[in-house]
C-alpha cells in the first residue's frame, strides 16, 4: 500500500505529484498535473514500479480525479523515471503520449534493440575509453549469461509528437513546446503562457515553466554522451545544453515547475549559475588535461559528489559518459584534442 501521497496545489489548475523513484538518492519525479477543459493531462509519469504507481494513484485522487480520467500525457524525456508509467496510464486510461521525435526514435530503437547488444556497446565504449579490465568483466560475464542490458526495454512508444515552438492542443490552456536538448536529445520544456497565480500580487516574469531535468534548483543536471549504438554522429550534448539553458533563460518565467526538488523563481539566476559552473568545470579539466588522460582517467580525476572509490558501478558509467561530453566539447572549441595514435584514445589541453 502507499502512503498518503502529499500533493502540492500551485493554484491555476496545476499541481505536483512526488512519485518515489526505487533506491535512488533523487527520492522522487515531481509529475505535474494540467488541468485542461478536455480533462487533466499529465507532465511526466514516474518509474514503472507498483509503489510509484499506487503513489500516482492516490495523488490524483488527492487531486480531486482519477487515472481513468487523464486525457493525455506530456513527456519531457524518455528516461524511465519520467516515462516509465506512462504506458500504464494510457492502458487505465485511454490517454494520448507525446514525445519530441528524437526521444520517441530513442525509445523506438531501444524496443527494438537486442538486450545483448546493448551490453556489448556499452562494453565497446567503455574499452575504448580506457576502462580497466575489472570493470569490464562483469559486462562481459552478463552478455556471456544472456542477461539484459537496460531497465525498461519495452518503454511505451508515444502515439503524438511533441513539436518545439508550437502550441500543444490542451483545450483552454496555452502551453508551448521548448526543445532544450543536452540531458537527451529530445528533451522539452513546456512553458505555461498564462499570467501566473501570484500576478495580481507582483510577482515578475512570464508565465510558468514545466523544466523537467533541464533546470533544478539545486542539482546540476546529467549531460553525456548519449547512449545508441547505431548512431555514429559526432555530437556536442554540453554545448546543446549551455544553448539550451540561454533559450529558456530568455522566456523568464515568473516561476519553473521542475521534475525534482522544488518548484523556484529566477530562472535567469540559476540559468547563470549552471553556465558559470560549466565554464569552471571545463577550465578545471583542461588543468588536468596538462598531461595526456583517457576519458576514464579523467572521470578519476574530477571531482563528484564523493569520492572515485565510493562511486557505485553504475554511476562510474554515467560519470565516464560525462568526462566524455565535456572532452567533446573542449575539442569542439579547440582547446582539447586526441593524441595521434593513442589506444585507448587520450587527449591533451591544446
Amino acid at each position: 500500500m502507499a502512503q498518503v501521497t502529499r500533493v502540492t496545489e500551485h493554484g491555476g489548475g496545476v499541481w505536483s505529484i512526488p512519485v518515489p523513484i526505487p533506491d535512488n538518492p533523487l527520492g522522487h519525479t515531481l509529475v505535474h498535473l494540467l488541468d485542461t477543459d478536455r480533462g487533466p493531462v499529465l507532465i511526466d509519469t514516474g518509474w514503472d514500479d507498483p509503489t510509484a504507481w499506487d503513489t500516482l494513484t492516490a495523488g490524483l485522487a488527492a487531486c480531486g480525479t482519477s487515472v481513468a480520467e487523464v486525457h493525455g500525457v506530456l513527456v519531457t524525456h524518455h528516461h524511465p523515471d519520467h516515462h516509465g508509467l506512462s504506458g500504464q496510464v494510457r492502458e487505465a486510461s485511454g490517454a494520448w503520449i507525446a514525445m519530441h521525435a528524437a526521444d520517441a526514435q530513442v525509445v523506438r530503437r531501444t524496443r527494438e534493440a537486442e538486450p545483448s547488444r546493448w551490453l556489448l556497446y556499452l562494453e565497446e565504449k567503455l574499452s575504448a575509453a580506457g576502462a580497466p579490465e575489472e570493470h569490464l568483466a562483469p559486462l562481459r560475464a552478463a552478455r556471456a549469461a544472456g542477461r539484459a542490458g537496460l531497465p525498461g526495454q519495452r518503454p511505451a512508444l508515444p502515439d503524438r509528437e511533441i513539436v518545439p515552438g508550437e502550441l500543444l492542443d490542451l483545450p483552454g490552456r496555452r502551453l508551448r513546446a521548448v526543445w532544450t536538448p543536452g540531458h537527451t536529445p529530445g528533451h522539452v520544456c513546456l512553458h505555461l503562457e498564462e499570467a501566473h497565480p501570484a500576478a495580481g500580487e507582483g510577482m515578475p516574469g512570464h508565465g510558468r515553466l514545466f523544466s523537467g531535468d533541464h533546470l533544478l534548483p539545486e542539482i546540476t543536471p546529467h549531460i553525456g554522451l548519449y547512449e545508441d549504438p547505431d548512431d555514429t554522429t559526432v555530437i556536442d550534448p554540453l554545448g546543446d545544453y549551455l544553448d539550451s539553458l540561454e533559450r529558456v533563460a530568455a522566456l523568464a518565467p515568473a516561476e519553473v515547475l521542475p521534475a525534482h526538488q522544488y518548484a523556484f523563481t529566477d530562472a535567469p539566476a540559476r540559468v547563470r549559475a549552471l553556465l558559470s559552473h560549466h565554464e569552471e568545470r571545463l577550465a578545471g579539466l583542461l588543468t588536468l588535461l596538462t598531461t595526456p588522460l583517457t576519458p576514464w582517467q579523467l572521470a578519476e580525476s574530477m571531482e563528484w559528489n564523493r569520492p572515485w572509490e565510493q562511486i557505485p558501478y553504475g554511476s562510474r558509467n554515467i560519470a565516464v559518459s560525462e568526462a566524455e561530453a565535456h572532452l567533446r566539447r573542449l575539442v569542439k572549441l579547440g582547446r582539447a584534442e586526441a593524441v595521434p595514435g593513442s589506444n585507448p584514445v587520450m587527449y591533451q589541453a591544446i
